[in-house]
């Protein structure tokens, strides 16, 4: 049986809520849902682009942690509350994600958790045994 690692992200919500920011279970690893808010709980930034950003660099510091990197990201599942923005939400993805080009999902919700969050995302990985 394949050793488990989770990685914490150090808020409170986390053993309040019963979950982690990323699991590793052998070479596979699952990112939870990232916003863009930082360690106090301080929503960064105010726009689509600048949210995503934010999002995919606190979920690259996760995936670091557990020895993989953007590139071992085999799927990402985003969730907005204004799809109308998919271009600014697209460019961000685009700087992380160009020659990578995982399996991406981009959803409308009505809301997330906070009325300040433009976007929750989740990734999905494979570290290769090369």
């Amino acid at each position: 049986m394949s050793n488990r690692q989770n990685v914490s992200s150090g808020t409170p919500w986390e053993r309040i809520v019963g979950y982690s920011r990323a699991v590793r279970i052998g070479n596979q690893v699952y990112v939870s849902g990232t916003t863009a808010s930082d360690e106090q709980g301080n929503v960064i930034g105010d726009d689509v682009y600048t949210q995503t950003q934010y999002a995919l660099q606190k979920i690259e510091r996760a995936l670091k942690e557990v020895g993989a990197s953007m590139s071992d990201v085999v799927r990402t599942r985003t969730f907005t509350t204004d799809i109308s923005q998919w271009e600014a939400f697209g460019r961000a993805h685009g700087e992380f994600f160009h020659d990578v080009r995982p399996a991406s999902t981009l959803v409308e919700i009505r809301k997330l958790i906070d009325p300040k969050h433009l976007v929750e995302i989740e990734v999905d990985a494979v570290i290769s045994a090369d």
